[in-house]
């Protein structure tokens, strides 16, 4: 018996040896294979990150495009010279030319003349006759008459003049009682400047909408014949925006009373002691036209030294003013997370966030190259994102038939043909997460819209909400493009002033009307214009004078 037991005992000891082993090969095979799944992971964002620096980004796309144009003018060009020698040529040897139908025929080939547009009408016409026949170019005889005329146009430029405007009030003397009389000095568009409002608006419209730096501007003046000192520049551009600030506040009041608006921001090098630091530039935009809305759609800047959550909460720390309701379209930025808590005072927002934002992050997957240590993890990745991508891709196209259309039309729409495609949508990410580890390169993608579930379903239950928050990105585009010419913003009162100038010409542009015209006009008015009547200079009421 004794020797039974210790045998039964040596078995169990053997097979929880078994099981230890068993059990620590298992672990260690898990561990080997988190390790390959997180190697594959980190492969993949390397991938990523090179795609980003030396793929083909839109701002590498458009420098190809503007390229390939460059490379269609020339191509132009040559053929247009060609054409003319040839047909010099052709001249030449006797060859007959010869022009039917538009088609130029010449010895055994022709090229069609491109169509013409003709010239704009509001353009003033100059008429320059030429010198008229003195005699019949058939029989010598002086016995003509007008039957018609032939016109020709060319479009022509007149150079940039510059002049000065003389204000003169003349001043009378009173027989009577020997006093003096006089008109009263004419309004200025900033105090004791010398500086014509056209010309102010100029100078901030080259240096906010065209991103002409003032040291450039100067320069560019000098050579015209008119010497303006920077420093004068730079303390027109400071009245300016002194003057123009009522109406930038007119605009953040409008912006600030939609029932909708979209958020986003960029980063904007500043100036600080010898370097930069990362500032921030942040919009909020009204455009209720998606949804057939009659207001005028605005655009209001903001400019902030970090991109701390204090700056969106301040800046919206009255809105909405009365009630809830009020929807905020942005990108899952933490530092909005404050403005939808419940708690909120005056009211909370309604979090609707953007499906572009969300397609992009899986877009970047399936057009990632599928090559090199990331490849086989992009090639299993692939598929699960591209297929998000299409799911996607039907919503946006549903959106594209109701653009404009009235909300409770987007709304019935939505809720016959969307959401079944959202149910869907869900339903299989959640289906396919389930069989992804952590590491996985779609699982932080479709973690990111399953964790925002109801943030992305907004637009189902309000005809108000947009399927992206392209409305702010657009805006942000001339902020972009700027950095490049002015490469930092000065101090931070430099970039609160360029965010009020953006303001007033981002606003312009939504209304299509020519910002620098506009300007003008306000810097010409506004100083006699009474303040209860600002409105009226606004730039949805505003209209251009013929």
């Amino acid at each position: 018996m004794a020797a039974q037991r210790a045998q039964m005992a040596a078995m169990k000891a053997e097979l929880v040896a078994e099981r230890l082993a068993r059990a620590e090969v298992l672990a260690q095979l898990a561990e080997a294979l988190a390790f390959k799944e997180l190697a594959a992971h980190q492969a993949l964002e390397i991938a990523k990150l090179r795609h980003q620096l030396y793929g083909r980004s839109a701002e590498r796309s458009r420098q190809i495009i503007d390229q390939l144009e460059l490379a269609l003018v020339e191509a132009v060009g040559d053929a247009t010279q060609a054409e003319i020698v040839a047909e010099e040529a052709a001249a030449d040897a006797g060859i007959d030319a010869s022009i039917d139908g538009g088609v130029v025929k010449v010895a055994g080939f022709e090229r069609k003349k491109p169509a013409r547009a003709p010239l704009p009408e509001h353009l003033p016409r100059e008429r320059v006759v030429e010198p008229a026949p003195c005699a019949c170019d058939h029989c010598g005889s002086d016995r003509l008459v007008k039957v018609g005329e032939d016109i020709t146009e060319t479009l022509e430029v007149i150079p940039r003049q510059w002049k000065v405007v003389q204000h003169v009030r003349e001043r009378f003397a009173c027989r009577a009682c020997e006093g003096f009389s006089q008109a009263p000095a004419p309004f200025h568009a900033i105090a004791r400047g010398r500086a014509g409002p056209s010309l102010l608006a100029m100078i901030l419209y080259e240096k906010y909408g065209q991103h002409v730096p003032l040291n450039r501007q100067a320069e560019r003046y000098a050579r015209e014949g008119v010497t303006i000192a920077l420093s004068t520049l730079a303390d027109q551009v400071g009245a300016c925006a002194h003057a123009l600030t009522p109406m930038a506040n007119l605009i953040e009041a409008h912006v600030l009373a939609a029932g909708r608006i979209h958020g986003d921001d960029t980063p904007v090098p500043l100036l600080d002691k010898g370097k930069t630091k990362t500032a921030r530039l942040w919009t909020y935009v009204r455009d209720d036209r998606p949804f057939g809305g009659a207001d005028p759609p605005a655009v209001l800047f903001k400019f902030s030294d970090t991109r701390s959550g204090d700056h969106p909460k301040a800046h919206l720390k009255a809105y909405p003013t009365t009630g809830g309701g009020a929807i905020l379209q942005a990108d899952a930025f933490a530092g909005y997370n404050h403005l939808f808590e419940q708690a909120r005072s005056p009211a909370p927002f309604i979090e609707a966030a953007c499906w572009a934002h969300a397609r992009r992050k899986f877009f970047e997957i399936a057009s990632l190259p599928v090559k090199g240590k990331a490849g086989s993890a992009v090639q299993a990745a692939a598929p699960l994102a591209t297929q998000a991508v299409k799911k996607i891709d039907e919503l946006f196209a549903i959106e594209r038939e109701i653009n404009g259309a009235t909300a409770n039309e987007r709304l019935a729409t939505r809720t016959s043909q969307s959401a079944p495609l959202v149910a869907n949508l869900f339903d299989w990410m959640t289906t396919e997460r389930a069989k992804l580890s952590r590491h996985a390169p779609v699982a932080a993608a479709m973690d990111y819209m399953l964790k925002r579930q109801a943030a992305f379903s907004v637009f189902l239950t309000d005809g108000r909400a947009c399927l992206s928050n392209n409305a702010a990105e657009r805006s942000l585009r001339p902020a972009a493009l700027g950095r490049k010419a002015w490469l930092f913003a000065g101090s931070q009162a430099g970039g609160e002033r360029a965010a009020l100038i953006y303001t007033l010409i981002g606003t312009a542009k939504l209304n299509n009307i020519d910002p620098q015209a506009w300007l003008a006009y306000l810097l010409t008015h506004m100083p006699s214009w009474p303040a209860s009547r600002l409105q009226e200079l606004a730039p949805w009421n505003w209209k251009p004078t013929p």
